[in-house]
């Protein structure tokens, strides 16, 4: 017995459709775990919970007395700390105006094998009251 062509058609029409719907939802999910930004409190870095040279997002409070600033260029080492341990932060650029010891703050960066979190992107709180919701539950 054999299928008539018009439900063959049919049937092909089908599985090119699911062939397709698949491929594309791999490569979707391909390309967006690249670009994924997770978020690690300290104390989870130095437990060694997350691989080195990664784009993440750590946060928490900024140190007091942490932040030095280089006399000669935008260069500021400051520490964040989720009062469980404590994460030294390089960044090169301007910070946000609010940014200031002990206030809470969420870095963009990677990870380095020393342990160094070199910054690409540094956010600070909106007011006295304001602390970002990740910030807020890893503390």
């Amino acid at each position: 017995m054999s299928m008539h062509p018009l439900r063959k058609k049919r049937l092909l029409i089908v599985i090119f459709i699911i062939l397709g719907s698949s491929l594309s939802a791999y490569l979707i999910g391909t390309a967006l775990k690249d670009n994924l930004n997770l978020f690690y409190e300290p104390s989870k870095i130095k437990n060694g919970e997350i691989p080195f040279n990664k784009k993440i997002r750590i946060g928490g409070m900024v140190m007091e007395n942490s932040i030095e600033r280089d006399p000669n260029s935008l260069i500021v080492n400051f520490v964040v700390s989720d009062f469980k341990a404590s994460i030294p932060v390089i960044y090169d650029g301007i910070l946000p105006d609010m940014f200031e010891e002990n206030t809470g703050t969420v870095v963009t960066g990677r990870l380095k094998e020393d342990g160094v979190f070199i910054a690409e992107q540094v956010l600070a709180k909106h007011d006295e009251n304001y602390m970002p919701p990740e910030v807020a539950s890893a503390l």
